[in-house]
């Protein structure tokens, strides 16, 4: 028998708000529609009536989980068409406050499937851990959410010996847990029975969607921003790229489990090589007219800022695309052939950002 369910746009099982029109037969999906445009703020607009320095608030406050990547790349755009050089000590700080963002915004989507699956006691765990990413973030940077850590030619803040001591001896609390974490989530029956062969995206249709983040690394397509075209300090800390070839949820699990170990990795490297220098080379820049394309590895992938200037102190224009754009059209591949009550296990798995991309 053939019906229609709904499912949102604000349900228990949804991250974000989205509205689903799913056709069913029996128990099996045949085919799906979705409607989003439930949180338009009009931030892009608004940032043209913000001047350089205002608009790295108003950036950061896009999303919540992925917050520095925004004025991250916001401050490399309006840094191009000044044509201004950060410091590599700056540049040092600016991947260990993404990769310390990057921990925490991948162990909550990976404590979300948990919860999705039935699982509530690794949720709990999962939460647990990443606690220690949010203390790290609440002692060095004032703040558990949006940090504050870019700014115009630099950063906002620097790690002393005690700092970078307490970072270090808090990620080595953290990475026995994760290795716990991860033993769990790739063996564990529950875990397992939800997520192998549930939401497959096979590699040529991930190609052909230009998927990105560990939606498309879960395919097997290596787009890491931080490896294909290097930016701050990646050219000289070298990302290793986790890939997977099946394509499905559990496929994108273990990038993300992946990924926080990376991550873990570039922080040690980070802190413990900081060059000397100063964090800031030019307090109040001029900006000219111009025009410029940057991009970041945010924690769901490819993100990308055009900034166009006419020698005011406001943009002329911006604009930015996000990952959840390009992940969004790969539901329709993923959700038709599973169950119903899969869907909102795959959609979780593509660690959808709504926030962003109505913004």
């Amino acid at each position: 028998m053939k019906t229609k369910i709904p499912i949102g746009p604000f349900h228990i099982g949804l991250e974000e708000p989205i509205y689903f029109k799913i056709d069913l037969k029996g128990e099996t999906v045949e085919n799906v529609d979705m409607i989003n445009g439930f949180v338009h703020r009009g931030i892009e607009y608004l940032a043209m009536q913000k001047n350089f320095f205002q608009n790295l608030i108003l950036t950061e406050r896009v999303c919540s989980l992925c917050s520095n990547n925004h004025p991250f790349t916001y401050v490399m755009a309006v840094e191009k068409i000044a044509g201004i050089e950060v410091s590599k000590r700056a540049n040092y700080l600016r991947v260990v406050a993404d990769e310390v963002k990057r921990i925490a915004s991948h162990m909550f989507n990976l404590s979300m499937l948990a919860h999705l699956v039935g699982h509530h006691s690794l949720m709990t765990q999962t939460m647990e851990a990443r606690e220690i990413m949010q203390d790290i973030k609440e002692s060095i940077w004032g703040n558990r959410m949006d940090m504050s850590a870019n700014t115009l030619s630099g950063v906002k803040y620097d790690l002393d010996e005690g700092q970078i001591e307490y970072i270090l001896r808090r990620l080595d609390e953290l990475e026995p847990q994760v290795d716990e974490l991860i033993d769990i989530y790739f063996n564990n029956k529950i875990v397992r029975a939800r997520t192998v062969g549930v939401g497959v995206l096979p590699k040529e249709d991930a190609l052909r969607l230009g998927v990105t983040g560990p939606t498309a690394r879960g395919s097997g397509v290596n787009n890491d921003v931080r490896d294909k075209a290097p930016y701050a300090a990646y050219d000289e800390l070298k990302v290793n790229v986790m890939l997977e070839e099946d394509g499905d949820v559990h496929a994108r699990t273990k990038v993300r489990w992946r990924e926080v170990k990376e991550s873990i990795r570039l922080v040690r490297v980070a802190i413990t090589n900081l060059p000397e220098g100063p964090v800031v080379t030019q307090k109040r820049p001029h900006i000219p007219a111009g025009e410029a394309v940057t991009r970041s590895e945010a924690p769901r992938g490819e993100l990308i800022y055009y900034l166009k200037t006419d020698g005011s102190q406001k943009p002329e224009r911006m604009r930015w695309r996000v990952p959840t754009y390009m992940n969004w059209e790969a539901l329709r591949v993923m959700i038709p052939g599973n169950k119903l009550t899969d869907v909102a296990v795959i959609f979780n798995s593509i660690d959808p950002c709504i926030s962003c991309t109505e913004r």
